[in-house]
């Protein structure tokens, strides 16, 4: 009994470990026009991971409120909306772009050159940071 209890308390580390996320940032950058008009945020999100990694949230110091959104087209009428997630599957990807999904920063504090801190959110409770270099209008990396 004791033998059992040494190896649940040596193992559960481990365990734990194994199940954190593994999300990564690619090609990030933010799209900025103007202090009065919402910015967008882009990037690449890969998961090697075994289990789907679901995002429930963003946040920046950059942004007054930075939201999950999704930009569609249905029978020639363009739509944005919010989300209330997005997951990227396992062993997959989702880009988030002009025309799809994107964060979209309200307030938006920055200017061109910068680099904008952004902390997502994930269903399990653990973030993922990343830093997204500014572009305007004319220009994106």
């Amino acid at each position: 009994m004791r033998f059992l209890l040494v190896a649940c308390l040596v193992l559960l580390p481990v365990a734990a470990r194994a199940a954190t996320p593994e999300l990564t940032v690619e090609k990030p950058w933010m799209r900025y026009l103007l202090p009065s008009i919402p910015a967008a945020g882009y990037m690449e999100l890969q998961n090697p991971g075994a289990a789907d990694v679901v995002i429930t949230g963003a946040a920046s110091p950059a942004c007054g409120m930075l939201m999950l959104h999704k930009s569609t087209d249905t029978s020639g009428m363009a739509m944005m909306m919010d989300v209330p997630s997005i997951t990227v599957p396992a062993h997959g990807s989702v880009t988030l772009a002009p025309g799809g999904y994107h964060l979209m920063c309200m307030q938006p504090a920055m200017k061109l050159g910068d680099n904008v801190p952004v902390t997502l959110s994930l269903q399990d409770g653990s973030t993922v940071s990343a830093s997204l270099p500014v572009y305007g209008a004319q220009s994106s990396p």
